[in-house]
């Protein structure tokens, strides 16, 4: 036999060895991977599938139609009655890639460089209305067990929706079309101690729907999420009431405002976040939110709430974790705020439209010794036909909560302020306010400061209590008899000092400080 002949049988002999080789390899890793898919399995929940497939030369496991159910099911009735509880999901296929094969044959855990999981579909039954009753439980029933079954340096999931529903069959939260991709993934002992059970180096999460009920009384709506490991952009924003005015209210204990948000677009740039020492944190760049129609409702028919209303110094100051946002801005908005005393006469109206707000460094006090202060600017249109300018600054650190606001109204037709008069306090007016300045420093206990005004051919017109419609016009002609009717071409000034109501906000502190200040100038 000549040489060439033996090195071809020899060839041959060895491939056939390889292939018999992979065959068996291949048929030990299929019987194998069942043993440690429900044997290794010490998780709350079956996984079953429709079909295994392995690729020893690429090092592929290829899985159809994955189920994934709790152990202990409910009888066949009490599923009927919607009382089951738990994670219930199907899964398209999962794809694990480049497995290691001794430690399937060795150590029974599918080592893999990646796992693809391709159109999921997982519903949580919850017994309450929470979305998460205790982290610490998914790191203990969920990721802890599944990293001794299979252990993975990368997730990629496609295509996915994740539903929350409580046993009234109410939605929790909604997610359609969810893309993750989460790479560089370590889980030790060490991490599972982590309030984060897990490292990772990159992330990726992207969906084209969410739905979350934070409470009974409002629901969030969003179009469309996409975050890595520095940014986050959401569209078409939407927090709203879950029921209508009068319906809200009668469920009210006390008298609390109502608010309706809408924004087409909003993102946070240059974001880091996570834990150190246990302690969550937060900081970006910034936060920059476009198109925000805001309307804030309070009705005051329910009972005064007297609890103590806080200033935002202390609000900031009190925040339980390190949060920093450099600049925050909201741009071309709208904000409307609405009170009303009953429902027969309507809410009195105020707008801000075109509204432009730019923050800078907006902070919690938490382990700071040292803070900038928080710096506001305001520009918008009021009541549509003024422009108007605020500036307010104020220091998170300062314990008794000081500030400082100023701001300047110009060229207002006063006639506008009927949306916000007539139904409030029964008047109207008409003239012209060339301009009024407003300068205010204060602190949670008083307010001071002084205030300028030009203004022109003041008049105001009071209705009839029980006729509203109807002008009382002698009361009419005596308040216009009180009044200046203009400044004689020159500005008029009144200081002001004002005693906080503790129990009312900053906002009202501001105006009645407004109030105050117009009260002494016409009168």
């Amino acid at each position: 036999m000549s040489i060439y002949k033996k090195i071809a049988i020899g060839i041959i002999s060895l491939f056939v060895f390889v292939i018999l080789v992979n065959i068996g390899l291949n048929i030990w890793i299929k019987n194998k991977l069942p043993n440690i898919i429900h044997k290794q399995n010490k998780t709350a929940y079956h996984i079953n599938y429709e079909k295994i497939e392995v690729a020893l030369i690429s090092r592929n496991i290829y899985i159809s139609t994955l189920l994934v159910h709790p152990k202990e099911q409910p009888t066949k009735q009490a599923a009927n009655d919607s009382t089951k509880t738990g994670i219930y999901a199907k899964i398209k296929s999962v794809t694990i890639k480049h497995f290691n094969v001794w430690d399937i044959v060795f150590r029974d855990v599918i080592q893999a460089e990646s796992v693809v999981i391709d159109q999921p579909k997982v519903i949580l039954y919850k017994k309450n209305d929470k979305l998460v009753n205790n982290s610490k439980s998914i790191k203990t029933e969920i990721i802890e067990p599944f990293r001794k079954v299979i252990a993975v340096s990368n997730i990629y999931l496609n295509g996915g929706s994740i539903d929350v529903v409580s046993l009234q069959n109410k939605p929790i939260l909604n997610v359609k079309n969810l893309i993750l991709k989460l790479e560089g993934i370590l889980i030790t002992d060490a991490t599972l101690k982590e309030k984060i059970p897990f490292q990772y180096k990159k992330y990726v999460l992207i969906c084209d729907s969410l739905y979350y009920k934070p409470s009974p009384f409002y629901d969030i709506s969003i179009a469309k999420i996409s975050t890595e490991n520095n940014f986050l952009k959401v569209k078409k924003f939407a927090l709203l009431p879950s029921y209508d005015r009068k319906t809200f209210i009668k469920q009210l204990e006390k008298e609390k405002d109502i608010y309706t948000i809408k924004l087409d677009s909003a993102s946070i740039n240059t974001m880091k976040w996570g834990f150190k020492n246990n302690t969550f944190f937060f900081k970006a760049s910034s936060l920059v939110m476009d198109h925000a129609d805001a309307n804030i409702y309070r009705s005051k028919m329910p009972t005064d709430d007297l609890s103590k209303k806080y200033l935002y110094n202390h609000l900031l100051r009190k925040i339980k974790f390190p949060l920093q946002i450099d600049t925050l801005q909201v741009r071309k908005s709208k904000l409307v705020y609405e009170e009303e005393i009953d429902f027969s006469k309507g809410p009195g109206i105020l707008i801000f439209d075109n509204f432009n707000l730019q923050t800078n460094r907006i902070q919690s006090g938490f382990g700071l010794k040292k803070a900038d202060d928080v710096k506001i600017n305001i520009d918008c249109q009021f009541m549509k036909v003024s422009p108007m300018h605020v500036n307010w600054n104020f220091n998170v650190l300062d314990l008794k909560d000081s500030f400082h606001i100023q701001g300047t109204i110009s060229n207002f037709d006063v006639a506008a302020l009927a949306k916000f008069t007539k139904p409030y306090i029964n008047t109207t007016f008409t003239g012209k306010f060339q301009k009024y300045h407003f300068n205010f420093y204060g602190n949670d206990n008083i307010s001071k400061g002084n205030a300028s005004l030009d203004y022109d051919d003041l008049k105001v017109k009071l209705y009839k209590k029980k006729k509203p419609e109807k002008e009382a016009k002698l009361k009419s002609a005596i308040a216009n008899l009180l009044i200046k009717n203009d400044s004689d071409d020159k500005s008029k000034t009144a200081d002001v000092e004002l005693k906080r109501i503790e129990e009312k906000s900053f906002y009202n502190f501001l105006w009645r400080s407004i109030a105050e200040s117009l009260k002494k100038i016409l009168i």
